[in-house]
């Protein structure tokens, strides 16, 4: 099968993500928070080093449990810092901290994350090319997250993110998964 020129076919997690998650419309906020947290955590890295962590990253943070994340004090943030099996960045790890309060209460407004971030497209998916790395759409969405206090959520993240979730569809014509072929 022909796949996205990024997919390494020599790692088997990159090409499962690729076939299974990437482009697929998620609203389960659980998985739209996990997204997002390592999305934040991808900022200066490849995407492919974040997912050869994620199943570690899962079982550090407590499988993405908001309500656990968002109590994380000094000693937990130590703990992490010291966990050669995920992106040890104490400013990513304390922004994740402080994006989770605003997760919450982004859930409590809308009813759920899903609700907010599906709002943007008015819940339809965008095919984008994707040679783009950001567009009016990210551009938009980052300004209202780190207005209201989000870290790690530029522009270029955000339309990263939106590709992860499905808002945004990129995978290219020729893809096994691109327009019409899926």
């Amino acid at each position: 099968m022909k796949r996205c020129f990024w997919v390494n076919m020599d790692n088997p997690l990159y090409v499962n993500y690729h076939d299974n998650e990437w482009g697929v419309p998620k609203y389960d906020d659980h998985e739209l928070y996990e997204l997002l947290i390592l999305e934040m955590f991808q900022a200066g890295l490849s995407w492919e080093t974040v997912l050869n962590k994620r199943e570690n990253f899962r079982n550090t943070f407590d499988n993405f449990d908001w309500n656990k994340i968002v109590n994380y004090d000094e000693d937990k943030i130590n703990e992490l810092m010291q966990d050669k099996g995920i992106i040890r960045n104490r400013r990513k790890i304390e922004a994740t901290i402080n994006n989770t309060k605003i997760f919450m209460d982004i859930q409590k407004e809308y009813g759920s994350f899903a609700n907010f971030i599906w709002q943007f497209t008015d819940n339809k998916v965008l095919y984008l090319d994707i040679s783009i790395t950001h567009n009016e759409l990210s551009d938009n969405i980052s300004k209202i997250l780190k207005k209201m206090g989000m870290k790690f959520v530029g522009t270029t993240i955000i339309y990263s993110y939106l590709q992860a979730i499905g808002v945004i569809n990129s995978h290219e014509d020729t893809c096994f998964k691109g327009v019409g072929n899926g």
